[in-house]
Protein backbone atom coordinates (compact mmCIF):
# COMPACT_ATOMS: atom_id res chain seq x y z
CA UNK A 1 0.00 0.00 0.00
CA UNK A 2 1.28 3.47 -0.83
CA UNK A 3 0.39 5.97 1.57
CA UNK A 4 -0.06 9.82 1.09
CA UNK A 5 -0.67 12.42 3.86
CA UNK A 6 -3.41 14.54 2.74
CA UNK A 7 -3.94 16.71 5.99
CA UNK A 8 -1.14 16.98 8.69
CA UNK A 9 -1.90 17.96 12.33
CA UNK A 10 -1.70 21.63 11.80
CA UNK A 11 -4.36 21.32 8.94
CA UNK A 12 -6.37 19.14 10.98
CA UNK A 13 -6.91 21.93 13.72
CA UNK A 14 -7.35 24.48 11.68
CA UNK A 15 -9.95 22.40 9.68
CA UNK A 16 -11.84 22.04 13.06
CA UNK A 17 -11.78 25.50 13.10
CA UNK A 18 -13.22 26.23 10.01
CA UNK A 19 -16.00 23.98 10.06
CA UNK A 20 -17.01 24.93 13.74
CA UNK A 21 -17.32 28.71 11.63
CA UNK A 22 -19.16 27.73 9.28
CA UNK A 23 -21.72 25.86 11.47
CA UNK A 24 -22.05 28.83 13.56
CA UNK A 25 -22.07 30.90 10.55
CA UNK A 26 -24.82 28.69 8.96
CA UNK A 27 -27.16 28.56 12.21
CA UNK A 28 -26.72 32.50 13.05
CA UNK A 29 -25.11 31.47 16.70
CA UNK A 30 -25.21 27.99 18.65
CA UNK A 31 -28.40 28.70 20.71
CA UNK A 32 -30.13 26.04 18.57
CA UNK A 33 -27.78 23.67 17.85
CA UNK A 34 -26.97 20.31 18.99
CA UNK A 35 -24.26 17.91 18.15
CA UNK A 36 -24.44 14.09 17.45
CA UNK A 37 -20.91 12.29 16.68
CA UNK A 38 -21.36 9.09 14.92
CA UNK A 39 -19.23 6.39 16.56
CA UNK A 40 -16.41 6.08 16.37
CA UNK A 41 -14.06 8.60 14.71
CA UNK A 42 -17.37 11.08 13.78
CA UNK A 43 -17.62 10.97 17.82
CA UNK A 44 -13.89 12.45 18.83
CA UNK A 45 -14.58 15.09 15.66
CA UNK A 46 -17.89 15.66 17.31
CA UNK A 47 -16.52 16.36 20.64
CA UNK A 48 -14.00 18.74 18.80
CA UNK A 49 -16.39 20.67 17.03
CA UNK A 50 -18.48 21.21 20.00
CA UNK A 51 -15.78 21.91 22.15
CA UNK A 52 -14.26 24.82 20.13
CA UNK A 53 -18.22 26.22 19.75
CA UNK A 54 -18.38 26.70 23.19
CA UNK A 55 -14.84 28.13 23.14
CA UNK A 56 -16.39 30.57 20.59
CA UNK A 57 -19.66 31.60 22.01
CA UNK A 58 -19.11 30.68 25.47
CA UNK A 59 -22.07 28.27 26.05
CA UNK A 60 -22.53 24.69 26.24
CA UNK A 61 -23.10 22.84 23.80
CA UNK A 62 -25.25 19.53 23.60
CA UNK A 63 -23.20 16.67 22.77
CA UNK A 64 -24.00 13.42 21.68
CA UNK A 65 -22.89 9.79 20.57
CA UNK A 66 -24.65 7.87 18.16
CA UNK A 67 -24.27 3.90 17.22
CA UNK A 68 -25.76 3.01 14.03
CA UNK A 69 -24.65 -0.74 14.50
CA UNK A 70 -28.62 -1.90 14.09
CA UNK A 71 -29.48 -0.01 11.33
CA UNK A 72 -26.82 -0.61 8.73
CA UNK A 73 -27.78 -2.58 5.97
CA UNK A 74 -25.37 -4.76 5.42
CA UNK A 75 -25.47 -6.90 8.48
CA UNK A 76 -27.60 -9.36 6.76
CA UNK A 77 -25.66 -12.35 5.88
CA UNK A 78 -23.00 -11.85 8.04
CA UNK A 79 -21.88 -14.74 10.07
CA UNK A 80 -19.90 -12.55 13.15
CA UNK A 81 -22.47 -10.62 15.61
CA UNK A 82 -22.58 -6.90 15.36
CA UNK A 83 -20.07 -5.41 18.37
CA UNK A 84 -22.83 -2.71 20.00
CA UNK A 85 -21.51 0.65 21.43
CA UNK A 86 -23.52 2.64 23.27
CA UNK A 87 -26.14 6.04 21.90
CA UNK A 88 -25.48 8.26 24.29
CA UNK A 89 -27.42 11.54 23.68
CA UNK A 90 -28.49 13.06 27.16
CA UNK A 91 -30.19 15.69 25.64
CA UNK A 92 -34.35 16.47 23.73
CA UNK A 93 -33.24 16.44 19.98
CA UNK A 94 -37.02 17.62 19.16
CA UNK A 95 -36.93 21.14 17.82
CA UNK A 96 -33.00 21.38 17.72
CA UNK A 97 -30.74 21.77 14.61
CA UNK A 98 -29.03 18.64 15.25
CA UNK A 99 -25.56 18.70 13.93
CA UNK A 100 -24.86 14.93 12.55
CA UNK A 101 -20.84 14.54 12.63
CA UNK A 102 -18.85 11.83 10.66
CA UNK A 103 -15.21 11.51 9.60
CA UNK A 104 -15.60 10.08 6.08
CA UNK A 105 -18.63 10.68 3.51
CA UNK A 106 -18.63 7.44 1.25
CA UNK A 107 -21.38 5.83 0.14
CA UNK A 108 -23.92 7.61 2.35
CA UNK A 109 -25.20 3.99 3.88
CA UNK A 110 -24.02 5.05 7.08
CA UNK A 111 -25.36 8.76 6.96
CA UNK A 112 -28.68 6.89 6.34
CA UNK A 113 -28.67 4.67 8.82
CA UNK A 114 -27.51 7.40 11.33
CA UNK A 115 -30.89 9.78 10.06
CA UNK A 116 -33.02 7.01 10.93
CA UNK A 117 -31.34 6.08 14.55
CA UNK A 118 -31.95 10.07 15.17
CA UNK A 119 -35.45 9.80 14.14
CA UNK A 120 -35.68 7.11 16.46
CA UNK A 121 -34.72 9.20 18.98
CA UNK A 122 -36.37 12.38 18.43
CA UNK A 123 -37.85 15.19 15.75
CA UNK A 124 -35.06 17.40 15.34
CA UNK A 125 -36.14 20.81 13.33
CA UNK A 126 -33.20 19.90 10.92
CA UNK A 127 -30.22 17.56 10.44
CA UNK A 128 -27.08 19.14 8.95
CA UNK A 129 -24.28 16.70 7.79
CA UNK A 130 -20.59 17.50 9.04
CA UNK A 131 -17.61 15.36 7.75
CA UNK A 132 -13.75 15.49 7.88
CA UNK A 133 -13.55 14.22 4.63
CA UNK A 134 -16.31 13.58 1.33
CA UNK A 135 -14.49 11.33 -1.36
CA UNK A 136 -17.63 10.97 -3.75
CA UNK A 137 -19.04 7.68 -4.66
CA UNK A 138 -22.37 7.81 -3.14
CA UNK A 139 -24.97 5.18 -3.56
CA UNK A 140 -27.41 7.45 -1.47
CA UNK A 141 -28.74 10.90 -2.29
CA UNK A 142 -26.75 12.56 0.44
CA UNK A 143 -24.53 15.58 0.98
CA UNK A 144 -22.88 16.73 3.21
CA UNK A 145 -23.16 20.81 4.49
CA UNK A 146 -19.79 21.33 5.77
CA UNK A 147 -17.02 19.39 4.24
CA UNK A 148 -13.59 19.64 6.04
CA UNK A 149 -11.98 18.33 2.47
CA UNK A 150 -13.07 16.85 -0.69
CA UNK A 151 -10.71 13.97 -1.84
CA UNK A 152 -12.25 12.37 -4.74
CA UNK A 153 -11.08 8.57 -5.00
CA UNK A 154 -11.06 5.50 -6.99
CA UNK A 155 -12.28 2.59 -5.98
CA UNK A 156 -8.77 1.38 -5.43
CA UNK A 157 -8.18 3.83 -2.83
CA UNK A 158 -9.00 4.58 0.93
CA UNK A 159 -9.25 7.37 3.37
CA UNK A 160 -8.43 7.25 6.75
CA UNK A 161 -8.93 9.80 9.25
CA UNK A 162 -6.65 9.48 12.15
CA UNK A 163 -7.16 11.13 15.54
CA UNK A 164 -5.02 11.46 18.49
CA UNK A 165 -7.43 9.93 21.12
CA UNK A 166 -7.54 6.89 19.17
CA UNK A 167 -4.46 6.45 16.73
CA UNK A 168 -1.82 8.53 18.64
CA UNK A 169 -2.13 11.35 15.61
CA UNK A 170 -4.21 13.92 13.69
CA UNK A 171 -3.99 13.55 10.11
CA UNK A 172 -5.49 12.01 7.04
CA UNK A 173 -4.24 9.60 4.43
CA UNK A 174 -5.19 8.43 1.74
CA UNK A 175 -4.20 4.39 0.79
CA UNK A 176 -3.34 3.71 -2.59
CA UNK A 177 -2.95 -0.34 -3.50
CA UNK A 178 -0.12 -0.41 -5.54
CA UNK A 179 -0.76 -0.97 -9.34
CA UNK A 180 -4.43 0.40 -8.26
CA UNK A 181 -5.93 2.41 -10.91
Amino acid sequence: MVKQNVIDPKGFIRTVNRLSHEILERNKGAETIGIVGIRTRGDYLAHRIAQKISQMENVQIPIGSLDITLYRDDLRGKLNQPQLKTTDILYDITNKNIILVDDVLFTGRTVRSALNALMDIGRPASVQLAVMVDRGHRQIPIKADFVGKNIPTSFSQQIQVMMTEIDGEDAVYLYETEGGE
